[in-house]
C-alpha cells in the first residue's frame, strides 16, 4: 500500500498547462496561422561576426574624434564602385548611431591633395606623414579605414566589409574586422530580417520583410550595424 499523496497544487498546475496550450493553439487557429515547430528558424541563432579584433576593450577618455576616410573599393570592379556610392552614407549613418565618438568625414579631393590618393584601404604603403596630415586637417584622435570587399546589389545580396580603426597619435590598431555577409546563408537571412523588424521576431512575418533580402542599402545597413556593434565601448 502506498500512502504517498499527490501535492495539492499539482492537479491545478496540470490544468493550467493544458489551458495555456489550448489557448495558444486557439490563437494561432483564429489568426489562420500555425505555431512554429521545435527546431524552426525562430529558435535558431542569428549570424554573429567572429572575425573581429579589439584592443583595448574600452576607448580611452581622450579618444574623442575620428576621421572617417572615403569608402574604398577592394578592386576596380564596377559592382564595388556602385556599392561604394550606395553604402557610403549608410556606413556613416550607422557610425553616428553607435555614439562612440565624434565623426568627421574626410573629403576625397582634399585627401588626394594631401596624400596623393583619394581612397586608402590601410593596407598600402602610406606617406610617412599620413596620420599627421589627418590630425592637422581634422583635429582627429583616430582614423577609420573602410573598404568594401564584396558587393552583390541583386538577390541574393552580399556585402563584404573590411574596417580598421587606428589611433592617429600612435598608429596603433584599436579595432579591425573583415567579414562577408552572404544572404544565401540562413543565419544571415534571419539576422537581416530580424534587424529590419527591429528585433520583434514573428515566425510568420519573415516573408513580409522584403527589403531585408532585396534592398542592397537595407542589407548594407544591417551588416554595417552588426559589425559596428563590436566597436570598443566608451
Amino acid at each position: 500500500m502506498n500512502f504517498s499523496a499527490t501535492p495539492a497544487g499539482t492537479h491545478r498546475r496540470r490544468q493550467t498547462r493544458v489551458w495555456r496550450a489550448g489557448w495558444l493553439a486557439g490563437f494561432f487557429a483564429l489568426a489562420g496561422l500555425q505555431a512554429a515547430p521545435p527546431g524552426s528558424g525562430i529558435f535558431r541563432r542569428d549570424y554573429r561576426p567572429d572575425n573581429v579584433f579589439a584592443y583595448p576593450a574600452k576607448l580611452s577618455l581622450d579618444f574623442r574624434r575620428v576621421a572617417v576616410l572615403p569608402l574604398a573599393a577592394g578592386s576596380a570592379s564596377s559592382d564595388l564602385s556602385e556599392g561604394c556610392a550606395a553604402l557610403t552614407p549608410v556606413l556613416f549613418e550607422q557610425l553616428v548611431k553607435t555614439k562612440r565618438f565624434e565623426l568627421v568625414p574626410v573629403d576625397p579631393e582634399e585627401l588626394r591633395r594631401g596624400t596623393g590618393q583619394s581612397h586608402w584601404t590601410g593596407t598600402e604603403t602610406m606617406p610617412a606623414d599620413f596620420l599627421d596630415f589627418l590630425r592637422r586637417e581634422y583635429g582627429c584622435d583616430g582614423v577609420l579605414f573602410a573598404e568594401l570587399t564584396t558587393y552583390h546589389g541583386y538577390a541574393p545580396l552580399a556585402v563584404g566589409w573590411r574596417l580598421k580603426l587606428v589611433d592617429a597619435r600612435s598608429g596603433q590598431i584599436i579595432w579591425a574586422t573583415d567579414e562577408l555577409f552572404d544572404a544565401t546563408q540562413p543565419a544571415v537571412r534571419r539576422a537581416s530580417q530580424n534587424f529590419e523588424a527591429k528585433g520583434i521576431v514573428w515566425p510568420f512575418s519573415h516573408d513580409e520583410n522584403w527589403l531585408a533580402l532585396n534592398s542592397p542599402r537595407q542589407f548594407g545597413r544591417y551588416s554595417a550595424a552588426t559589425l559596428l556593434a563590436a566597436l570598443p565601448e566608451r
